[in-house]
Order: C-alpha cells, then structure tokens, then sequence
C-alpha cells in the first residue's frame, strides 16, 4: 500500500518502487503477480478499509451514516491490450465503469471510505462483496442488491442510501421503502405528484413554497454555509409532503419500431414521501444550487435543514472519483490488462485515499502540523484560506515515504554532502 500512496501521471502509471526496493523493475513485476492472483478474493482486500469505517462510525456523533452511490466510468478506448473492456453506450465509449458504496460521516460530511466496489467488464460484474454481485440491465436496478448486502456490514449506525438524480424512480422506490431502507434521492423536476390533495407538477409545488425558505442552522447555531463549484452561499430549505401516485415504468430490454426502450407500466400504492427543497444562496441572492428531494427519512428523525446537508455531502463520492481517476491515482493510465487486476489495484489504491482522509479528519495538533509539513512536500499550491486537498496529501505522502526509506537505509549527511560536491548550485555549502 505505502507503494500506492502516491499521485501518478500519464508516464509513470505503475506504483514508486521505494528507495528501499533493489529494482523498480522487480517491485513492479511482483505487484503484477499479486494483481493477477486468482487467490487474492477481492472481498479480502476491502475488509481493512471496512474495518476502519466500522472504527470511524462508532466515533461520529450522528445516529446516521450516509451510503453514497454513484457510478464512473474509467476510459480505455485506446488500451486495445484490455480485452475485456465494457462498451457502455457507443463504440468510443470502451472501459470499465465502477459503480462505488461510499460511506460518508453524516454530521460533518467527510468521506470514510467506500464499502463495496462494482466493476462492470464486457466478462460481467466483477464484485468486493463476498458471493459476488449480478449483471442488471441498469444501474439503478444494482442497488437493491447493495442496501440488501449493507445490512450484513454491521455498521453500528442507521444507514441512509443517498443517489443523484438517476434513480428517481417510483418503482424502486416503492421497492426500497417496502423492504425498509432508508433513501434520499433528486427528483427530476419533470415528475407530477399529488400535493395537497390534487395531482400537480413538481415545478409548480416548488413554486408555491417561495416563501417558506428558511435558512439552515448547523448545531452550534450558526447559519450553514456551503462551497460549491457555482460559488459560495447560505443553505436554505423549506419541505412539503407529497404523494408519489403513477404506475412505475421498467425497461423491458426490447426495443420500438422507432428504436426506443420498451417500457411496461406497473401500478402500485400510492407511496407518500417527504419533499426537501434545499437552495444555496449567495450574498446577492443568485441562487447557486436547488435541489428537490425525495426522502422516506421520518421527520421526526431528521429535520429539512439534515437531509438537505446530507444530499449536499453526496459530492464527496464525485470528488473520490475524480481522486482515482484524475487527481490523485490517474486510474486511466494504468496498464494491467484484465478487469480483475484493475478492480484488485483500485481496491489497494482506495487504502491509500483512506489514510490521507483520516488524515485530514484529525483535528490534533500534530496532525495540522504532518498536513502543512505534506503539503510543503508536495509542492503543491493551495487556494486561499484551504489548508490542503487529498491529491496534496498523497504528493506529500509518498515523498514522506521516500525520504523515510532512503533515511533507513543511507546515511544522509553523506548524501547530502555528495549532492554539495557534485550540484554545488543546488546545494550550496551552508555557513558555519
């Protein structure tokens, strides 16, 4: 793992043989065969990361964990030597695409760690969950499967199943909510519901809540303030019931005569939800983000102001991904031919995010200063007022990791007077 916790460009896409290692060649050639090791189960490489969520959950002050699902899609168009590559809608659309469970601290938004991984190769779904996973026809269609096997996590917290707009869906939500699990997902505005007795558009609800936004308070009493990509503002909510009446539409993998996805109608009961429409308000009043969510969270347990910061933690899987795929571990350049390899180096890979996330959960001292001393390491520039990033981290990190193997080894005055000796204008003489 020490290998992997590093940032990784498109020209060096294997693991940092440490100083330590005697070749680079022979570091690499032993992670590929421990990659492509038919007896390495990929559930075993995730349980260390499961075992410190279990750790950092029973710490959190919150009743609730958030399970965040999301899908990625990791391009190989142009690694012909991957076989197995999944073709998700076009024939320049090659790879394998990852569909993640992260875990997500619901008091304070901070990523824990991702509890399962999916990865769908052209050979199948390929699985961190033990007994495997199965190949549905869409993405929404997994997660069914994924809050049956989270009950077996034994994570000591509610879980509320947090998705972006893609599984608004009435079937599946009545589905969920029948087996009893907890979710909070963006509606698509196009949807009518019953509000108030009759059947009206989504749109037209929103409309009629214009003067009931109040402004979310955190639980010091301070007003809630978010950054998002748009801009900085306060959060604002307001919730009306409402009641979710149409028979659902499922695929049923045939097509029309004018080439569309047949969809059969399902009727079923009428499923009544709670509706929380969350604004992020900037000083001017330019509204940066609404989001209109459905959730089967009682009220009673969480108020308008907590599911709306919930789904506003729902980014950090986006940000997880871009850490694997561009940020940090450049997943895209990596070179091992089988999706099997690739799932078990992702799994090695997320250990190495873990460490700098608990990192930067840490609020001692002396973990502020080893995040100033990293980021120092990494040469990376932060932005105002940002104390580091996760890519900065892992930059530092390995360097870190570097200096502390070579100093194991080597004698670093020697080295250090050499360096003077050969690149004087690097390494100057120090007076005295």
């Amino acid at each position: 793992m020490s290998e992997h916790a590093h940032t990784v460009n498109a020209t060096v896409t294997g693991i940092s043989a440490l100083a330590g290692a005697a070749q680079p060649f022979a570091a690499m050639k032993a992670m590929c065969r421990f990659l492509n090791n038919e007896d390495v189960p990929f559930h075993a490489l995730i349980e260390p990361a499961q075992d410190a969520i279990r750790d950092a959950l029973a710490q959190t002050r919150d009743d609730f964990a958030l399970v965040v699902h999301d899908w990625c899609m990791f391009q190989f168009n142009s690694h012909g030597s991957k076989a197995d590559r999944h073709l998700r809608s076009h024939k320049s659309d090659l790879g394998y695409e990852l569909g993640s469970a992260l875990v997500v601290d619901a008091a304070d938004g901070r990523p824990l760690g991702p509890m399962e991984f999916r990865l769908r190769s052209r050979g199948g779904m390929l699985s961190t969950r033990p007994g495997g996973a199965g190949f549905p026809p869409g993405h929404v269609d997994e997660l069914a499967d994924v809050m049956a096997a989270a009950e077996s996590w034994k994570l000591p917290r509610k879980l509320v199943h947090v998705v972006d707009r893609e599984a608004d869906s009435v079937g599946h939500y009545r589905d969920w909510n029948a087996a009893g699990r907890l979710f909070l997902v963006r509606a698509d505005a196009s949807r009518n519901v019953i509000h108030q007795g009759r059947e009206r558009k989504l749109n037209d609800v929103v409309a009629g809540l214009a003067d009931r936004f109040t402004p979310a308070i955190d639980d010091d009493g301070e007003p809630v303030i978010v950054t998002l990509r748009s801009g900085v503002g306060r959060v604002k909510t307001a919730e009306t019931p409402v009641i979710l009446h149409r028979p659902a539409r499922r695929n049923t993998g045939e097509k029309t005569a004018g080439g569309n996805k047949r969809q059969d109608e399902i009727a079923g009961e009428p499923l009544p939800l709670r509706m929380i429409v969350t604004r992020v308000v900037g000083e001017l009043g330019t509204v940066h983000a609404e989001w209109r969510l459905f959730t089967n969270v009682p009220a009673d347990q969480a108020d308008a102001d907590a599911i709306g910061l919930w789904y506003a933690h729902r980014w950090e899987i986006e940000t997880y991904h871009k850490l694997l795929k561009s940020a940090g571990m450049n997943a895209e350049d990596w070179r091992q031919q089988e999706g099997e390899a690739f799932l078990r180096r992702l799994c090695i890979a997320s250990l190495a995010c873990l460490t700098v996330w608990h990192l930067q959960r840490d609020e001692s001292a002396e973990a502020a200063k080893l995040r100033a001393t990293l980021v120092r390491l990494s040469g990376r520039q932060m932005k105002h007022k940002v104390e580091s990033t996760a890519p900065a981290l892992l930059a530092g990190l390995e360097r870190l990791l570097a200096i502390d193997d070579l100093m194991q080894r080597d004698d670093l005055a020697e080295i250090l007077a050499l360096a003077r000796r050969v690149l004087p204008n690097l390494f100057p003489q120090r007076p005295g």
